[in-house]
């Protein structure tokens, strides 16, 4: 039988397709991007071309998870290998938080000096930016799709990630545009100060995630009160307890008492569970499902100790 860590036919393919696009623009956008810097020496452009070299470390990360966590679950890893997805997002979150913090401070050097220097090559910056985000914009179309035909939450993660990688690129296209336009330099920096504020807080958010998942946080509400109300409804469940989850990379696994006729076959009971079980991993695919069958009334009762 298939077993729910299993990875679902046809839906690693398109997300390895993702990963690696994802890598690919990342690949052309570092080098793109440090040409613009070493041209027009705009820290607006360093800090896009930071967030773009976490990218590609990041989507290298997300790319070596999907493949990892695709491995079938062994006699090492009885729950497959989706914690590796968290431990590189809490290395991920360090680095990302060491880029911002030394940005932001050049960028406030920049700011206090009486004399900043000023950018220069605006045009050729001003075509860089432009084709990062075209391309950004291409592989989020992407990403997006594949997100929604896999489920893969590595995917939908890293699509997250690029979107938001849209403000440093517009922010450095403002800047060279009234630097070239009016020749009002520090808008640069205030743009790169900005940008690494957006950073910091994005690598905070990763690492609180990853950090939670580390430590088996339990999954969100929102996904807690839909399992429970797909069991609640689901025909021949008299009821249930001791609904817990925990998460791990992009798997939540799910334990789950159910309450069922005591006097029924087990074939019945059997076909219950299972059906539930399918229920609740067609509306959640990431999910690892563990159903327990208690009789309903007896369910918390200790068994009677054995005789002799």
């Amino acid at each position: 039988m298939k077993s729910s860590t299993d990875p679902q036919p046809g839906t690693t393919g398109l997300a390895i397709s993702a990963g690696i696009a994802s890598v690919l623009v990342a690949v052309i956008l570092v080098g793109l991007k440090l040409w613009a810097l070493v041209e027009t020496g705009a820290l607006s452009i360093a800090a896009s071309l930071a967030d773009s070299a976490m990218d590609l470390i990041m989507s290298l990360g997300a790319a070596a998870a999907i493949v990892y966590a695709a491995l079938p679950a062994d006699e090492d890893h009885a729950f497959g290998h989706t914690s590796a997805e968290d431990l590189a997002a809490l290395a991920q979150s360090a680095f990302i938080m060491v880029s911002a913090g030394l940005i932001g401070w050049a960028a406030a050097l920049r700011l206090a000096s009486d004399m900043p220097p000023q950018l220069a090559s605006e045009r050729q910056g001003l075509v860089v930016m432009v084709i990062s985000i075209v391309l950004t914009l291409a592989l989020v179309w992407w990403q997006g799709r594949v997100a929604r035909r896999t489920g893969s939450k590595v995917v939908a993660a890293d699509r997250l990630h690029y979107l938001g990688d849209l403000l440093p690129s517009l922010g450095a296209i403002l800047a060279l545009w009234v630097s070239s336009r009016y020749g009002i330099g520090s808008v640069d920096a205030v743009v790169a100060l900005l940008a690494a504020g957006v950073m910091a807080v994005g690598a905070l958010r990763i690492g609180k995630d990853a950090w939670d998942a580390l430590m088996d946080r339990a999954a969100d509400p929102a996904i807690l009160d839909g399992i429970a109300a797909i069991a609640r409804d689901w025909p021949g469940v008299r009821g249930f307890h001791d609904l817990k989850t925990r998460r791990a990379g992009s798997r939540v696994f799910v334990n789950l008492h159910i309450e069922l006729d005591g006097d029924q076959s087990l074939r019945e009971a059997h076909d219950i569970g299972a059906g539930l079980r399918r229920a609740i991993l067609a509306a959640y695919p990431q999910a690892d499902v563990i159903i327990h069958k208690d009789v309903h009334g007896e369910a918390g009762r200790m068994p009677p100790p054995p005789s002799g």
